[in-house]
């Protein structure tokens, strides 16, 4: 993992989203979790082809989303999936358990060799469309250094799909994240799925956290990833990898290539300090 922050290397993580596990709505679209499961490793191996440095699994589909611990059938299914595409590729893998279930996020590293999770609020307070979500970095801190110190947290600043609870600027928002909530990495991202993160924030969360590790977390393509690579040390990529742009298809390799070509072009920049 050691070599993902390496200083001229700009970190390319793909996600696979995966489709509706068992107990969630959409389950009865396409009740085969063995289909789910294929469907994964076919999208985790499109984004080693294309050069990814490592991917994200995670529960896409299975909106709505729980706000605090996932049941216990997404979890087995996730574990399922997640040994599957471990055995598939040879690049890390990590997952982010929707919508902020970090504890099962590392139950699932130390099942399936993960190397990385994502938390959508590691601290403080956001308003979702699920409700009020509480950031915990004291359980899950303690919680990784039980079941794998090794594991890295990416800890989301002002998260997609949320807004603040209270006059939290991302400036300081980021500086907690980072310095008492202990986030290995910090991701910025856009209001939603797909959308493209604001250039200003990250350039902000930057200022704030000179030294700290950043990747965007939304909207990133081969045409607008240029403009982040100065700040940023990476991106973490779904929606505009997969075929024509359009989240519900399979992962495209030629797409993650383009991308992976741009950020290997400017990989000996280095990231803009205050």
């Amino acid at each position: 993992m050691k070599r993902f922050f390496e200083p001229g290397r700009k970190v390319l993580l793909g996600v696979v989203h995966l489709k509706p596990l068992p107990g969630s709505p959409g389950w009865g679209t396409m009740p085969d979790l063995e289909k789910v499961i294929d469907l994964a490793v076919r999208d985790a191996r499109a984004y080693q082809e294309g050069g990814a440095d490592g991917v994200f699994i995670e529960n896409f589909w299975d909106s709505p989303f729980a706000k605090g611990r996932v049941a216990p059938e997404t979890l087995a299914a996730m574990a399922a999936a997640g040994r599957a595409v471990r055995e598939a590729v040879k690049i890390p893998i990590g997952f982010n358990v929707l919508r902020n279930d970090a504890v099962a996020g590392l139950a699932l590293c130390t099942a399936c060799r993960g190397s990385y999770i994502r938390v959508n609020v590691h601290t403080g307070a956001m308003l979702t469309d699920q409700g009020i979500i509480e950031g915990n970095a004291y359980d899950t801190l303690r919680c990784r250094a039980r079941l794998c110190p090794d594991v890295l947290i990416f800890g989301d600043v002002h998260v997609k799909h949320a807004v603040p609870l209270g006059p939290w600027i991302i400036e300081d928002s980021a500086r907690d994240t980072v310095e008492r909530g202990m986030a290995d990495a910090l991701i910025v991202s856009g209001v939603g799925t797909g959308l493209a993160t604001d250039v200003k924030d990250v350039e902000r969360v930057r200022q704030a956290c000179p030294t700290a590790k950043i990747l965007i977390g939304s909207g990133t393509t081969a045409d607008n990833a240029a403009d982040y690579l100065p700040f940023v040390d990476g991106c973490i990529v779904g929606s505009s990898l997969k075929a024509h742009g359009d989240v519900t298809k399979p992962v495209d390799s030629r797409r993650v290539a383009a991308l992976a070509r741009v950020l290997a072009n400017r990989a000996r920049m280095k990231p803009a300090r205050c």
